[in-house]
């Protein structure tokens, strides 16, 4: 008969304080280092400097203070999601954000944030937690779809390429497009209010039938609950998005504000079209940027500026932050 050796309360201390501090010195390590030789650094770094040093920083410090509204709707949404399996403050919601955050900087498509998340839940509701996650990606894709579609129909009916006369699609191929993604956003609203589906296909498929009971969760949401996460989702998008627009401004490109949340908008879409690491995504979406937001002005260093500014506010300042945070991990409980 096999027996289980039990770990002593002392063992269990020094594992979880010893993977905590691994944790935290090799996201500290990679952040440096990855942040440091990235492309176009100091370019933007001597932008954002001159911001700093003149009238502006009461506007850089409130772009700043966003930062803390953006990921504290989405630590409400986190909040509202686990409701159903178990009751956390809002403090550990946002912990759990921010912790999410430090380990996603290093994972495709920042799927590291799941596992960020999770740590701040009990044991026993871990893998149910990372299905709610799920849905409020989900909820935060559909608005990025949305508001892309509004930015795309601008620039494929208004906007031209560069150094040519024509026109970025013309013909069949602008309503293709649109239709496309008009067809992408109805779908993906159709799932998403009728998540009872993906509990019917896990229990219908054999393969997938000892997963249900992860997934069953999904039932709990009621539309008016979906409803306000994807509220949540809306307002949290226009955040993030202002504060991209804002930074144009303070580094001086010269576009109107309605343009220029068009073009964010798509900016945002191709990112999230665009399998990328998130600590590696600055030379994207510098590219991706500098492509759409420079049919409106030919101010290609302060838009370098304000991506760097907002890819480094919005992501490696809270990864930071969850880094340190990662110092507190249990890997195992007291009991």
């Amino acid at each position: 008969m096999l027996k289980f050796a039990v770990l002593s309360k002392s063992t269990k201390i020094i594992i979880n304080y010893g993977i905590g501090i691994g944790l935290f010195a090799w996201l500290s390590w990679s952040l440096f280092h990855q942040v440091r030789y990235q492309e176009n650094l100091q370019l933007a770094l001597r932008e954002l400097r001159e911001v700093v040093q003149g009238p502006s920083l009461l506007a850089l410090l409130g772009v700043c203070l966003m930062m803390a509204v953006n990921w504290g709707l989405e630590a409400r949404k986190w909040q509202l999601l686990v409701n159903p399996l178990e009751r956390i403050p809002f403090r550990r919601a946002f912990y759990a954000i921010l912790s999410g955050i430090s380990l996603s900087v290093n994972t495709p498509n920042r799927i590291g944030e799941y596992g960020g998340r999770i740590l701040y839940v009990h044991h026993i509701n871990k893998l149910r937690a990372i299905t709610v996650t799920l849905v409020g990606s989900f909820s935060q894709l559909i608005v990025t779809i949305l508001f892309g579609l509004a930015g795309l129909a601008y620039y494929i009916d208004n906007l031209i390429f560069p150094g040519t006369g024509s026109s970025a699609l013309s013909g069949a191929w602008k309503a293709v497009l649109i239709g496309v993604m008009v067809l992408s956003a109805v779908v993906t609203l159709f799932l998403y209010f009728r998540l009872h589906l993906f509990v019917t296909l896990f229990e219908r498929i054999r393969a997938l039938r000892r997963l249900r009971g992860y997934v069953k969760v999904l039932d709990r949401f009621s539309k008016d609950e979906l409803g306000k996460l994807l509220l949540l989702s809306v307002v949290r998008y226009l955040v993030f998005s202002l504060q991209f627009l804002i930074l144009l401004w303070l580094l001086g490109v010269d576009i109107l504000w309605w343009q220029g949340l068009l073009m964010i908008f798509l900016v945002y879409l191709a990112m999230a079209l665009v399998p990328t690491v998130a600590i590696a995504e600055l030379g994207i979406r510098g590219q991706i940027g500098l492509y759409f937001l420079g049919l409106l002005s030919p101010n290609k260093v302060g838009i370098i500026a304000a991506t760097f500014g907002i890819w480094f506010i919005n992501l490696i300042i809270p990864a930071i932050v969850g880094s340190v945070l990662i110092l507190g991990i249990k890997v195992f409980s007291d009991k």
